[in-house]
């Protein structure tokens, strides 16, 4: 038995068993790591959702989902735009002008929609009292929701009522109007819900 050193085999012993622990330490981080990012699903849930207004009938209502939510949009007439200008005249709803309710700047506004897309509503459909979802109701002043009811949204869980812009009413448990989700149009049509950078 030799008692001198292969000093090759040494550096070759240790330069292998240097790589598989690294490779090791590699294959060990790279779940680590993609554990921090979001996946698959998440992306999903809070990723932009594109929706075609242009094949909407006038009147019409859409819900689509993002994030969970329902979100709708309405395809407002002419005579449902011209009921915001008379209900804001009457002094009827809680807050007309939108000063502490949840909307883009760009939709603060009479309308509560962007000014080129002025027929077009977009709105979180979530009653802002208990998250209950109100039902679209743009008939026009039926009984059972008052003289001053011009369209909009009744919620059947405590009597909230919305204009066709989501303005609640004055004494209605709801304490706010419905929130506008960020928003652009992608064209004339096209409308992304989620993102207006």
């Amino acid at each position: 038995m030799s008692n001198q050193i292969d000093s090759s085999k040494r550096r070759f012993l240790t330069v292998a068993t240097g790589a598989v622990g690294g490779v090791a330490v590699v294959g060990a981080a790279v779940p680590f790591v993609a554990s921090w990012f979001p996946s698959e699903r998440a992306k999903a849930a809070g990723a932009p959702v594109e929706f075609d207004v242009g094949k909407m009938e006038p009147g019409e209502k859409v819900t689509i989902e993002w994030r969970g939510k329902p979100v709708w949009m309405v395809k407002r007439t002419d005579e449902m735009m011209a009921s915001l200008g008379k209900l804001e005249a009457a002094k009827v709803l809680a807050d007309a002008s939108s000063e502490g309710s949840v909307q883009p700047d760009y939709c603060k506004n009479m309308h509560r929609s962007i000014k080129d897309h002025a027929n077009i509503l977009v709105a979180v459909g979530v009653c802002t009292h208990l998250g209950c979802s109100p039902t679209y109701r743009p008939d026009l002043a039926p009984a059972d929701l008052g003289a001053d009811w011009l369209g909009g949204f009744f919620c059947p869980c405590h009597g909230s009522k919305f204009d066709l812009a989501g303005r609640v009413y004055s004494s209605v448990p709801a304490p706010k109007n419905l929130d506008i989700p960020p928003h652009k149009y992608l064209s004339e049509t096209k409308l992304l819900i989620g993102d207006d950078k």
